[in-house]
């Protein structure tokens, strides 16, 4: 029981030091098909998101796969295949925590269909962040 108290006031002290200090901004990652772009651009938009990145990605999940039909120099050659991973699109966006939440929330409300082909979210912590032109740091630098 001593060896715990001394720990115990160590770390609540760490504690109360960053959640005085810091500010805790979160990382958004959106996996989705590349043709709802713009929804979700228009969602960042309107809550005032400054900026994000996006990226054209393959991979596969657990939804069923759909048999295409084979094109070679620009001729249907009448084959049809299964392909192995399927294309999509990746953004991410850096948030305040206060928003990250109403954020997620639009974004499931717009993109949601309830298939499985629908991809996911990603919401990770991000506890610092600087802008090198104008040398801000927190939510000052999104």
């Amino acid at each position: 029981m001593m060896l715990f108290l001394p720990f115990f006031l160590y770390a609540t002290k760490m504690f109360m030091y960053f959640s005085q200090y810091s500010q805790i901004m979160k990382q958004i990652d959106i996996v989705f098909p590349h043709e709802r772009l713009s929804v979700v651009n228009e969602i960042l938009y309107k809550h005032k998101v400054g900026g994000l990145l996006f990226h054209d990605i393959k991979g596969r999940g657990r939804a069923k796969r759909e048999a295409i039909s084979e094109v070679v120099q620009g001729y249907a050659t009448g084959k049809a295949y299964v392909p192995e991973f399927g294309t999509r699109t990746k953004l991410e966006a850096l948030v305040s925590d206060s928003l990250a939440k109403q954020i997620i929330d639009d974004i499931l409300g717009s993109l949601s269909t309830g298939s499985a082909s629908d991809r996911k979210i990603f919401v990770k912590d991000v506890a610092e962040a600087y802008d090198i032109g104008t040398k801000h740091s927190g939510d000052v630098a999104l």
